[in-house]
């Protein structure tokens, strides 16, 4: 098959040894981002099968429209980018596994690193330094301190194995069925929502967005959290309501460490959260590893041999004939 990836920005999967497995395919990598569908069209007019990183480009109808030759999209996870109904309608199956075995520990260990770099300043005490200073303020410690974590998933239960070997207390809140496991596996759930938020140190989001779950996460929320206490972010800008961090933020009451925004890659150098020096902002590199790479990238290429082989699998769209 004539196979395009698209957002390989640093040509990372050429190096990988997932490669190898579309050694029997023709593979064309864009390593920039185009975002005009039109002209993204124009570059892979020849594709029959696409490659996606992640959300980094939108698959819409004016786009799938242009492409006669494409049969396949191969991705992995969840898809708000892409128009399913418009892949059913130009006869184009959307491949992505949806239930990995294992968690993103990249995610995990980037969650704990925003954390840690927010308590103790760590871009702060670095720019101090370059700039010829010393120390610029003091940091906090998170031994004793309690870890929110909204969301009952597989990387929220690693982060939470990470803060607990570091002497942090967690608590949780998620949906009904999320709770319910939480507590029949044992684990501290807050009494409320609003004692969760009120309670914790600091909050990590991690839920799935999705139409239910966007902006799940209210002003009332945020205003319920401690002053200075943290609310990190490495799932999806959308959970959080429109507006509403910034406006807390602007406050100068909580503090914020945000991998992930509503529009990205981000471009606007006016963005509040990018001008506070209350917010550790970092470009969604949550799940921007070579292992975290090799990982995902398997699976998306067993997907296109298997869909060339006449027995596709992950299939989101069955609809769709071959």
């Amino acid at each position: 098959m004539k196979v395009h990836i698209l957002d390989d920005w640093f040509d990372t999967l050429r190096g990988l040894p997932c490669f190898a497995k579309l050694a029997n395919h023709e593979v064309i990598v864009w390593t920039d981002h185009e975002p005009d569908p039109v002209k993204l069209a124009q570059r892979v007019q020849g594709a029959e099968a696409l490659v996606l990183f992640r959300e980094r480009t939108k698959i819409g109808a004016d786009l799938l429209s242009r492409l006669p030759n494409l049969r396949l999209i191969s991705q992995r996870s969840v898809y708000p980018h892409v128009d399913v109904p418009a892949c059913t309608a130009n006869g184009v199956m959307l491949c992505s596994n949806m239930h990995s075995d294992t968690p993103s520990y990249a995610a995990a260990e980037m969650t704990l690193a925003l954390i840690l770099a927010s308590y103790r300043q760590i871009p702060q005490q670095v720019a101090s330094i370059r700039a010829g200073d010393w120390q610029m303020g003091v940091g906090r410690t998170l031994r004793g301190r309690t870890l929110g974590l909204y969301g009952y998933g597989r990387i929220a239960q690693a982060v939470a194995d990470y803060a607990e070997a570091i002497g942090m207390r967690v608590q949780w809140w998620a949906s009904d069925d999320g709770r319910a496991r939480a507590q029949t596996d044992g684990r501290t759930v807050a009494d409320s929502r609003e004692a969760f938020f009120a309670t914790s140190d600091i909050v990590s989001l991690h839920v799935r967005l999705k139409p239910t779950t966007r902006g799940i996460v209210t002003a009332d929320d945020l205003a319920a959290m401690q002053p200075r206490s943290l609310l990190v972010n490495t799932s999806r800008s959308g959970l959080i309501a429109s507006g509403v961090l910034e406006a807390e933020i602007a406050k100068g009451r909580i503090h914020a460490a945000v991998d992930v925004f509503d529009e990205e890659p981000l471009r606007n150098i006016g963005n509040p959260l990018l001008a506070n020096p209350n917010v550790l902002p970092t470009p969604h590199i949550g799940y921007v590893t070579e292992d975290e790479f090799d990982l995902q990238f398997s699976d998306i290429f067993d997907q296109i041999n298997a869909y060339a082989a006449g027995s596709p699998i992950h299939v989101i769209n069955p609809d769709v004939s071959r």
